[in-house]
């Protein structure tokens, strides 16, 4: 019995369907480097360029850091950050102790608890000095952000309360009527967000400018 010159290799030899092997393989290296490339340019460029375009159109200020500028056009700050005003003629923002004062790049509280014997010496010396600048009397009780910081030390804005405590002096300084220095006071503060969020807040750097602008 003769047998065939030309039998083919059992079923499962390496040799059978390399070249189909090869050809999956590179058609995977193809299709990540596809996928790889689509979703850099749309993850990495479009979508980036797409959100930025939308809150510039929709969120302009928002976008651009909510910077505030005086009556010259000049940038003063931000309505997202707190300042420090010391005289007289200013409201006093909350107390701060981010870094050296309202630093950004050093956001966060003091980290003292409540019966830490630092934080207790600076709380007193600090409703003595508000009750003494804003000539109140020594028992006159002070509201909360008058004497402490707030958790980011960035707070722009004061309570009405303390903002109320405050009108005779600026009044004064600024030979201005407490009605008049009330009014702005009121029209510089925002009520609770969505009517029921947090509390009502006076914009303290807003305010201070309205002020500077205001004719005796």
């Amino acid at each position: 019995m003769s047998t065939s010159a030309t039998s083919q290799p059992p079923a499962g030899s390496p040799q059978t369907g390399t070249p189909r092997r090869r050809s999956s393989v590179r058609g995977l290296i193809v299709t990540s480097i596809l996928m790889t490339v689509v979703l850099m340019v749309g993850t990495g460029i479009i979508y980036p360029l797409v959100m930025t375009g939308l809150a510039q159109v929709l969120f302009h200020d928002h976008a651009n850091g909510s910077l505030i500028k005086n009556a010259r056009g000049q940038v003063v700050g931000s309505s997202l950050i707190g300042q420090n005003f010391t005289k007289p003629q200013y409201f006093h923002p909350r107390l701060s102790a981010a870094g050296k004062g309202y630093d950004a790049t050093s956001s966060g509280g003091s980290n003292l608890g409540p019966t830490n014997k630092v934080l207790i010496k600076n709380t007193i010396a600090q409703a003595n000095l508000i009750r003494k600048e804003n000539n109140l009397p020594a028992n006159y009780p002070l509201p909360a952000d008058a004497v402490s910081t707030s958790a980011s030390g960035l707070d722009p804005d004061i309570s009405p309360a303390y903002a109320d405590l405050q009108v005779p002096r600026v009044a004064k300084a600024r030979g201005l009527s407490q009605a008049t220095v009330l009014a702005l006071v009121k029209k510089y503060t925002d009520g609770r967000t969505l009517g029921i969020l947090g509390e009502p807040r006076v914009r303290v750097l807003q305010l201070n400018i309205a002020l500077d602008n205001t004719k005796k």
